[in-house]
């Protein structure tokens, strides 16, 4: 049994010895041969010295450089470099696997043949207070919305996951990855996976501790791109993907036209007003819970957190709506740009 891991990576020195290190601490059988390849666009902040230097540890540890950049195309390299194996698992550099990641998705793909995707449960870790604000509200449904991977208590087929495994045979049969997609080229990968007649599965069982980004000048740019790639995803395959997605636009294009209600008169605007009502007493409760479960949570702090989900995806994906459909442009070079 052969299997290839592949771990895009660019400027991560603090999280990238701790990923390599729980990826060789797995556990498999004595017969399986594992190779991580760690993709790397061209770091300049002490990563790439840390991957050499761990490479005398790890024999089957190799470094490939990432010109360009990008996470399609350090996916692809990585599993391009693997060659034809059995598994390939993708890990973030920020993605610190279980031990039994990799031998429960090959289990379940081995003894599933429906399934074609297997992924785990995030635990979301921080790096500062404002990391441990951020992560608190992505766990919770209100934060990330209903149905999302980020939020299940159990495991089951989903739409997509993070940290996948796929038989190599999946690539054959539907391609690599799409180096045009800058942000959800796993989402659109899945969404393939899906419609080839595939399931995605979300395993319990395994986990994944994963940094979450620390200021919410990079959450808000992060979750805008997540909007407005989403959008060009749907364009690409002339679909809606998964209709939660929706929901964030609506309530931006809802926000402002809530404005404009008291030109009408003041009882409409109080009926129009009632969601957005609901929406405040909806982040108050959990922004409540949170403070009361955690004490060093600031009840104001993850307060604002959620509006910056979700208005954030929200204005990206009407930013791609307009791009997209109405000028029909292709992604501009600003959003080409990671956020960090």
């Amino acid at each position: 049994m052969k299997i290839t891991v592949v771990i895009p990576c660019r400027n991560e020195h603090l999280f990238i010895e701790e990923c390599i290190h729980a990826i060789y601490k797995c556990d498999l059988p004595d017969t399986a041969s594992i190779q991580v390849f760690v993709v790397d666009g061209m770091s300049d902040d002490g990563t790439r010295i840390k991957v050499e230097n761990l490479k005398a540890e790890y024999s089957s540890l190799q470094f490939i450089d990432n010109v360009k950049q990008l996470t399609p195309f350090a996916f692809n390299l990585g599993i391009y470099a693997g060659g034809k194996v059995d598994f390939v698992q993708i890990v973030g550099a920020r993605h610190i696997l279980s031990t039994n990641y990799l031998m429960n998705a090959i289990n379940m793909l081995n003894n599933n043949n429906e399934v074609w995707c297997v992924g785990g449960r995030i635990i979301n870790e921080y790096i500062n207070e404002t990391g441990r604000v951020i992560s608190n509200a992505m766990s919770t449904t209100f934060g990330m919305g209903l149905g999302n991977f980020r939020t299940l208590s159990k495991s089951g087929f989903t739409d997509t996951v993070t940290s996948p495994m796929y038989p190599y045979w999946v690539f054959e049969k539907i391609g690599f990855f799409d180096e045009n997609l800058i942000r959800n080229q796993d989402d659109d990968f899945n969404f393939r996976v899906t419609n080839a007649g595939g399931k995605i599965y979300y395993d319990h069982e395994i986990s994944l501790k994963y940094y979450v980004r620390g200021n919410f000048k990079g959450l808000w740019k992060q979750f805008f791109q997540y909007g407005y790639w989403k959008v060009y995803v749907n364009r690409k395959h002339k679909a809606v993907t998964t209709l939660r997605q929706l929901v964030p636009p609506l309530f931006v294009v809802y926000l402002f036209l809530l404005l404009f209600s008291p030109l009408f008169n003041y009882l409409f605007a109080g009926v129009v007003g009632l969601p957005f009502t609901a929406y405040i007493l909806l982040a108050l409760y959990f922004s409540y819970q949170a403070s009361k479960e955690d004490a060093k949570i600031q009840f104001i702090e993850i307060l604002k957190t959620y509006p910056i989900l979700h208005i954030s995806y929200g204005l990206g994906y009407l930013k791609g709506l307009f791009t997209f459909f109405v000028l029909k442009n292709d992604p501009s070079e600003k959003q080409k740009e990671l956020s960090r």
